[in-house]
């Protein structure tokens, strides 16, 4: 993923997608297995475990911003997942590589512009 702040923000992840847009778990992994960090959401709220600390918020949308830098579509990813264009505000997605496990998408608003390429492990 790419965002493109005031710096840049980059980062990439082996993750691991868990339940529904209403409540489910969003864990990174780094290349060597251990889990960086991990995002738990369901009506309440959000919550952040990452290096030992734990942080809630009030959304998953607040919990993504602040660890991001921008706002992800986490629901509309279980649609694209699924090769569903899911109509997201903001964003454009490319499905087509998908059947070759591939998924790109992008921020254009608001700002800051963000890109994200997933490459699924079959």
């Amino acid at each position: 993923m790419t965002v493109r702040s005031d710096p840049v923000q980059a980062f990439s992840a082996d993750f691991e997608l868990q339940g529904t847009p209403q409540a489910g778990e969003l864990a990174f992994f780094s290349p060597l297995g251990n889990t960086v960090a991990r995002l738990q959401w369901d009506g309440n709220g959000a919550h952040l475990q990452s290096s030992g600390q734990a942080q809630d918020f009030d959304s998953l949308d607040e919990l993504t911003l602040h660890t991001t830098g921008a706002v992800l579509p986490v629901a509309s990813l279980f649609a694209w997942l699924k090769g569903e264009d899911a109509d997201t505000p903001g964003w454009q997605v490319d499905l087509q590589a998908l059947p070759a496990g591939r998924l790109s998408a992008q921020r254009i608003a608001p700002e800051p512009a963000a890109q994200l390429k997933i490459i699924l492990e079959r």
